[in-house]
């Protein structure tokens, strides 16, 4: 659909999954507007092959609906990436909602007004469910229990996208509306900063997680979520959500997979809880961790997770990095930016 020739603008341009995005953008031939809190700040997103000649970087704040309006205008497509990923914070209106919906209704006005041809939305999983309990989960489905009490987080990515739909319902603008829905997003990182989702693994490596517990996640490379963002832009056919994920995984085969590659010794957990008396242990035990982390435990251990990922790749002809492998590399990523021991990666 979008020629290399448009303009492609990505909001949110410096977080881990749009700084893959904006270099994917570059490396396809794509000229790129980025924007950002602090252009001047961006350096690893000017350092990208092709970044002198086809890149802007902009300065927009999701809640100022003029910069989201200066930042968009005069592009064709725009990937909106730009929401907080925070598990615990203080106050899940402020810090967690307010940008992930206005800075959804911000963006989309701002794409109105400038005409653009098309909008790829970064929703999550989380706007899926929050609470497995083994159905086959479609695009047809949607969390409906997270609330500002109970995983905000989860709450946030439901109702902003919720509200992006509404807002192409409602308004019917000349764009079209298309979403990649991501699972555990893990891999190599070009920002030193820790994503919750590699946490997940950090944890492990640095021996923070006391034993093996029935939680399970979709998985999915932060390379193969960039690819899945300009699969919806260039191919014309692309509508609704799309579920992306490689695949399931449980702890037991997440912490089986680092133990087979030498990874983290002496650190990953030797007791096993999997079960359903290690479920109540865990639910227990949540109690005592911050309080996002805990709600998180409490709605998903012991739960079946099962995504199905079959229309992204019937509809955007999407394949997948093989999931082992996105492990190892995030592993020595996390190593190469100090989350964890080098020996222990």
């Amino acid at each position: 659909m979008a020629q290399t020739s448009d303009l492609v603008c990505v909001t949110g341009a410096s977080g881990f999954i749009a700084t893959q995005l904006v270099k994917a953008l570059l490396e396809g031939g794509y000229r790129v507007r980025g924007t950002v809190r602090d252009p001047k700040k961006a350096d690893v997103l000017r350092g990208l092959d092709g970044a002198k000649d086809r890149l802007e970087l902009v300065a927009a704040d999701l809640l100022d609906a003029d910069s989201m309006q200066k930042a968009i205008a005069g592009t064709h497509v725009v990937m909106h990436t730009a929401s907080p990923y925070v598990i615990t914070v203080k106050d899940p209106q402020r810090d967690l909602v307010d940008p992930a919906l206005k800075g959804t209704e911000h963006a989309l006005a701002a794409c109105r007004a400038a005409g653009v041809k098309r909008v790829v939305l970064t929703s999550s999983c989380a706007a899926i469910t929050d609470a497995p309990d083994g159905r086959v989960l479609t695009e047809a489905d949607w969390n409906e229990k997270s609330s500002l009490t109970r995983n905000p987080y989860y709450y946030s990515k439901t109702v902003a996208e919720r509200a992006a739909w509404a807002f192409v319902e409602k308004e019917k603008p000349s764009f079209d509306l298309v979403t990649i829905n991501p699972a555990l997003v893990i891999g190599p990182s070009l920002i030193r900063a820790l994503n919750p989702s590699s946490g997940v693994i950090a944890d492990l490596l640095n021996g923070k997680q006391p034993a093996v517990v029935r939680l399970e996640w979709g998985i999915v490379d932060v390379r193969d979520v960039a690819k899945a963002h300009i699969l919806a832009m260039e191919t014309a056919s692309a509508k609704g959500r799309y579920i992306c994920t490689a695949g399931m995984l449980d702890m037991s085969s997440l912490v089986a997979t680092l133990k087979k590659h030498g990874l983290g010794k002496g650190k990953l957990p030797k007791l096993s809880l999997a079960s359903p008396v290690g479920d109540v242990v865990a639910k227990i035990f949540s109690y005592t961790q911050p309080k996002g982390i805990g709600q998180y435990v409490r709605t998903n251990v012991g739960g079946k997770l099962i995504y199905d990922n079959q229309k992204i790749v019937r509809e955007l002809a999407m394949r997948f990095r093989a999931i082992e492998e996105s492990i190892v590399e995030t592993a020595a990523d996390l190593a190469k930016w100090g989350h964890v021991e080098a020996r222990a990666a």
